[in-house]
């Protein structure tokens, strides 16, 4: 009679509990999500590499035969933004095949010889896109006759292309400047319909009053017109000399005029925002390229934002 086969040793064998079976599924779990943002990350990468379109770099479509205001043709060469461009044409500083134009919607194409003060300029082949906080003392122009220095002094390594600062920052306030060659974006963002926000740090002579404060809010009426802020704060509640402005009027010193305006000196002013653009990982002086994304979101945004 045979005995029946028994496992002597079963009974001292220990089931894995509760606990070390989950443990051992987080870690696989672990594993498996590692192994898929590695996966992710190479292709990335490798799309990155083929397509290579970033925002500094950005080939414009070839416009052939295709007509477009003059103004428009010299924006598009990156000469100036379109509404600069259209008082160079109105001031007679543009030819067309050798024809003094002063009409700014002239029909033009690619294959028109345009020259602007006696300099022939072709369209851009790549937009550029660059994101400068300007120091004090430099003005924002492209040529200086006087020889002071430029905006354009600051990104010489930037690129080969023709920028120009979109918008104005005097020579004694700093911060957030564009430069770009897309006359389009240029238009965009400089035209007074669209109100793009700009945010300021204002640094005044002696303490904001609240008489003052409220005033500024209510809007007040300077030598051009009215002017209001859009918000105002304190900056520094300790310190009311420092305040936080957010305004979309382009108009020419507009934030230094309202201040002066009241009474007060404007110590320091700096531009902290523009358009959505802040100065995160760009130190007083550099400059860097926008991503493709801030580009898109440049080109789409709503009004107001």
């Amino acid at each position: 009679m045979k005995k029946k086969s028994t496992d002597n040793f079963g009974k001292f064998t220990r089931k894995k509990s509760n606990a070390a079976i989950k443990e051992e599924f987080k870690q696989q779990k672990r594993k498996w999500k590692k192994e898929r943002e590695e996966f992710f990350d190479k292709k990335r990468k490798e799309q990155s590499s083929v397509q290579h379109t970033s925002a500094n770099s950005i080939s414009r479509p070839d416009t052939g035969n295709q007509q477009m205001p003059l103004n428009k043709f010299i924006a598009h060469a990156g000469i100036c933004a379109r509404r600069d461009a259209a008082e160079l044409v109105k001031q007679g500083a543009v030819k067309v095949n050798n024809q003094l134009v002063t009409e700014p919607g002239f029909k033009v194409t690619a294959k028109d010889e345009v020259k602007v003060n006696g300099k022939k300029i072709f369209l851009a082949k790549n937009l550029v896109y660059i994101l400068l906080n300007k120091p004090k003392d430099f003005i924002t122009t492209t040529d200086d006759p006087q020889k002071r220095k430029t905006v354009l002094d600051l990104i010489k390594r930037a690129t080969s292309e023709r920028v120009f600062p979109v918008g104005r920052l005097d020579r004694n306030t700093s911060g957030l400047l564009l430069l770009t060659n897309d006359g389009d974006l240029a238009q965009k963002l400089t035209h007074p319909s669209n109100e793009v926000r700009k945010v300021y740090q204002v640094t005044l002579n002696k303490p904001l009053e609240k008489n003052d404060f409220d005033q500024v809010l209510k809007g007040i009426t300077l030598e051009d017109g009215p002017a209001s802020v859009d918000v105002l704060a304190y900056s520094d509640l300790k310190d009311k000399t420092q305040i936080g402005v957010e305004i979309h009027s382009g108009r020419n010193r507009i934030v230094r005029r309202i201040f002066e305006h009241l009474g007060y000196d404007v110590r320091n002013l700096d531009r902290v925002m523009f358009a959505g653009l802040t100065k995160k990982n760009v130190d007083r002086g550099k400059w860097r390229y926008l991503s493709e994304k801030e580009v898109r979101g440049l080109k789409h945004f709503r009004k107001g934002k």
